[in-house]
């Protein structure tokens, strides 16, 4: 699995191409900004891209714009960016901003190297893999007011909330010590509760849940 890493912090620039270099990932190029980004992933055209969000120059969203680049011009690429802070725009204009793999992950994360590289690796294999802290933001801010979501039983919004982090039925069973059988009925009824059609592809499920959390979010007063 080829890569290429856009950090401007030195030690978790490297820190990061150690963990993924150790777990089997060929890391092609590691850079400080955002343009010497783009140029290196026109340059090796790698399956996986992990970038910062706050890069040189302004340290405002220098990474976020050309990750959304990298999306819209080379979809077959997957999309990591890191962030120390949750943003709800961030997560909305990467699900918007192209048609393949995709993630927003908080920097803490990347300590829990076994987690970061599961996510990383559903990530190029052109799934979605959202930070917990982002998705429990998405399903707060919606559960606001009258939402379906207070039709759902406090286990099924867990369930909901893996759902949305990009995990598969097998691996929502597992965290939550649950039955495959018991996984999809929590999920059945999920989809009739938001009245969202059925779907097996992860993939697909996942982008339904997260543009409906998104969608359900009260305007701002």
């Amino acid at each position: 699995m080829r890569v290429v890493i856009g950090e401007d912090e030195v030690l978790l620039r490297e820190g990061i191409a150690h963990i993924l270099a150790r777990d089997g990932f060929d890391v092609l190029a590691t850079v400080s900004d955002a343009a010497q980004l783009e140029r290196e992933v026109a340059r090796h055209e790698p399956e996986l891209v992990v970038t910062d969000i706050r890069m040189p120059p302004t340290y405002t969203d220098e990474g976020l714009v050309a990750a959304l680049r990298i999306r819209r011009t080379r979809p077959a690429i997957g999309v990591v960016v890191v962030s120390q802070h949750v943003q709800r725009r961030y997560a909305s204009e990467l699900l918007e901003g192209g048609e393949g793999g995709f993630g927003y992950l908080l920097k803490q994360r990347i300590a829990d190297a076994h987690t970061f590289t599961a996510d990383i690796r559903r990530v190029a294999a052109g799934g979605t893999a959202l930070d917990p802290e982002v998705v429990s933001v998405l399903v707060a801010r919606a559960s606001r007011g009258a939402s379906p979501l207070g039709r759902l039983t406090p286990r099924q919004v867990e369930v909901l909330g893996l759902m949305a982090e990009g995990r598969s039925n097998a691996a929502i069973a597992a965290q939550l010590v649950l039955s495959e059988k018991a996984v999809v009925q929590h999920t059945s009824h999920i989809y009739d509760a938001l009245g969202l059609p059925v779907d097996a592809d992860d993939h697909r499920r996942v982008l339904a849940v997260i543009r409906h959390l998104q969608a359900a979010v009260p305007p701002a007063r």
